[in-house]
């Protein structure tokens, strides 16, 4: 079990370390989700995020984008799995678990901790919600 401190990384790196490892078949666990960066503009994220967010109605079926930082973080490890519908990309999906805070068992665990970024252009998850 590997467990990952998401405190200042980037997210697509974030995304990319966690669906390299559980396509090795480790589980994978990514905590304080809500603290982790997007690099880029601020008003150009943002407004990304809007337009998908408003996508969803009666009259259209698109995808969905949750507000929640830690499927904000997951839906972003799906992208960089093979396939998550069927087959090793579907067994790696199930084996990720995201949270925004520590839960108990794992506070006294052993924790990775990427790269720490302080990008001069970056928003933080848990600014986004709106």
């Amino acid at each position: 079990m590997k467990i990952i401190d998401g405190t200042d990384a980037a997210m697509g790196r974030l995304a990319s370390f966690a669906a390299k490892e559980s396509l090795k078949g480790e589980e994978v666990a990514i905590i304080n989700c809500d603290k982790v960066f997007i690099t880029g503009s601020r008003k150009n994220i943002e407004a990304e995020f809007q337009v998908r967010r408003g996508r969803v109605g009666t009259l259209q079926v698109g995808p969905l984008v949750s507000k929640s930082n830690e499927k904000m973080v997951k839906r972003t490890i799906r992208g960089m799995l093979p396939n998550f519908r069927e087959g090793r990309g579907k067994e790696a999906f199930r084996r990720i678990k995201c949270y925004n805070k520590t839960p108990k068992e794992y506070e006294g665990k052993e924790k990775i901790s990427l790269e720490k970024i302080k990008p001069k252009k970056a928003i933080r998850l848990e600014s986004m919600r709106k």
